[in-house]
């Protein structure tokens, strides 16, 4: 256990570090922020929203909330299947999730959005089901455009909570098990029922891939990790773990093709990528390692991002290169990637946008 931590400590410290290095805080704001009127209007009369709200999921709605209660009177833009996912982000493809506080017995993972979406409308938060397709963050207020729309959203500040989406293999029968033993995370799904004392499969070759195969040895009765290739992505330490953990078993030169079962996955079909040879393997889990893709392309190059493509925060914050731009959730985190990490994160955005909107404008608030 005390190695796990280490491993993570160090994680922690490198991305930590970059974030001081790719961090340096622009002056656009501070050098163009105009005097608004207690109306929120511009010169030619049209609306100035305080915060614009860009996605959802758990930390756009925590953001939503916590604005809405100190009268910011958020607009949400909660996106429409934008990443592939429907609007609340990756719990609503979740069945089951029990490790969110306050639900003992668990909850259905879209059950748990729709209940934040209606706790934010509760207290006026605006929601639209659409997607912001560009901004333009050079100009203050900022501007963003909705899809088929040609007019632009002017806002003093911007929260954006696109979240990431996990990478699938789109291999046959996917779809059919996808939260019916196929995951895209251990930490999330691996202590659930379905999967205790069973035989689980995990694809990938790097940490990631490593380091949830050790996590789920703790319910599993053997884990397979299936590598593409003879060799690891793996730091040496995560790649000694593995080997030295004698409930996992490492393929090597494997790559799954179909799921198969009945009501739930019970076999996959592997093929060796040397040979070319295929055959079943019997197992109750497929959980896919294979990394995150950050829904930020419409960012436009316009705030920092690592090199990853997550947008870079400042040291033990939300604030990102663009003063009045913040981020929250998966679109910056990819250490903890959870449902309550992202919600923390969501508060922290809304109560630093709040600061940072009295003390940069003088709109009423």
């Amino acid at each position: 256990m005390s190695n796990c931590w280490e491993s993570f400590n160090r994680s922690r410290e490198i991305i930590d570090k970059k974030r001081h290095q790719l961090f340096k805080p622009s002056r656009i704001a501070s050098i163009v922020t105009r005097k608004m009127s207690a109306d929120n209007v511009d010169k030619k009369g049209e609306p100035i929203e305080k915060l614009l709200i860009i996605g959802s999921g758990p930390a756009g709605h925590t953001a939503a909330i916590y604005a809405a209660r100190a009268s910011l009177q958020p607009l949400m833009y909660e996106g429409m299947m934008a990443g592939g996912v429907a609007a609340g982000g990756q719990l609503t493809t979740t069945t089951e999730v029990e490790n969110f506080p306050g639900f003992p017995e668990g909850i259905n993972g879209y059950d748990l959005m729709n209940k934040m979406r209606d706790q934010s409308i509760r207290w006026g938060t605006r929601v639209v089901t659409e997607t912001i397709k560009k901004v333009d963050f050079s100009v203050h207020p900022f501007l963003a455009w909705p899809e088929d729309a040609d007019k632009p959203i002017k806002a003093l500040s911007v929260i954006l909570s696109t979240g990431a989406t996990a990478k699938r293999l789109n291999i046959k029968g996917e779809e059919t098990y996808w939260n019916k033993g196929i995951s895209a995370c251990a930490v999330c799904d691996g202590a659930l029922p379905i999967f205790r004392n069973k035989h689980l499969l995990v694809v990938g070759g790097g940490d990631t891939a490593a380091e949830e195969a050790t996590f789920l040895t703790h319910y599993a009765s053997k884990v397979s990790l299936l590598v593409r290739r003879d060799v690891f992505r793996a730091s040496k330490a995560m790649q000694e773990r593995v080997r030295t953990n004698p409930k996992i078993e490492i393929v090597w030169n494997t790559v799954a093709e179909e799921a198969l079962g009945e009501e739930r996955l019970s076999k996959v079909r592997v093929k060796d990528t040397v040979s070319g040879e295929s055959r079943f393997i019997d197992a109750s889990g497929l959980f896919y390692a294979i990394g995150h893709t950050p829904n930020t392309t419409f960012l436009d190059g316009q705030i920092t991002l690592d090199e990853t493509g997550y947008v870079v925060t400042g040291p033990h914050g939300t604030t990102t290169n663009v003063e009045g731009v913040f981020a929250a959730g998966d679109v910056q985190d990819k250490i903890y990637r959870q449902a309550i990490t992202a919600a923390g994160s969501g508060c922290m955005a809304a109560l630093e946008a709040e600061r940072w909107l009295q003390h940069h404008t003088e709109a009423k608030l």
